[in-house]
């Protein structure tokens, strides 16, 4: 049997006492995600639609960006003929953080007429921390809806990706360029 020489024994300590540590990260970052059926569950209580319905739009988003480790509910208004505006608001909801208040804006500018009041949940990727939140997505919209009126389209920037569920009323139609500014302060300026 051959011995283990000084530095062998303090190697294998080191990658002993540090694959645990690897283990609890790895283990905390998973926790610290939502997985489909919480989501599912989330989306169709505030959108008050069958859990069948949210499940359908929930498993396309998962099966493109895995797990988010946020989501935004909230309400919003937009308008447009051929610029538009819109205006929202919600709560930034994470495990283990208390909701935080959110704002967003933004222009749209496209061939686009009409105006809608919507319910938005916004699954969010990449956050890891609330301020990288605050910041501009760009984005191109067009009407693409799953069942029960529920819509989806994705925003990326700076590492983040937010991915809107909308449901609401009214009358719009066409396709849009625009980016959404998210801010901790309500601000109605659009830029």
């Amino acid at each position: 049997m051959e011995r283990m020489n000084r530095k062998q024994f303090l190697g294998s300590l080191a990658a002993l006492t540090a694959a645990p540590g690897a283990a609890f990260a790895a283990s905390l970052s998973d926790d610290a995600k939502y997985t489909a059926n919480e989501i599912t569950q989330a989306g169709a209580d505030f959108f008050g639609v069958t859990t069948e319905a949210m499940a359908k739009a929930v498993q396309h988003i998962f099966a493109d960006l895995g797990q988010p480790d946020g989501y935004i509910k909230g309400d919003e208004g937009s308008g447009a003929f051929v610029v538009g505006l819109r205006y929202g608001s919600g709560w930034l909801v994470r495990k283990n953080y208390e909701p935080k208040r959110v704002y967003w804006r933004g222009p749209s500018i496209g061939f686009d007429v009409g105006g809608d009041a919507s319910k938005c949940f916004t699954l969010c990727y990449n956050l890891r921390e609330e301020r990288r939140l605050f910041q501009r997505f760009p984005g191109v919209e067009g009407s693409f809806y799953f069942v029960a009126g529920l819509g989806v389209n994705y925003q990326r920037s700076g590492g983040v990706t937010l991915a809107p569920i909308r449901n609401g009323v009214g009358v719009r139609a066409g396709v849009n360029a625009h980016y959404q500014v998210y801010s901790e302060k309500r601000d109605w300026f659009p830029l």
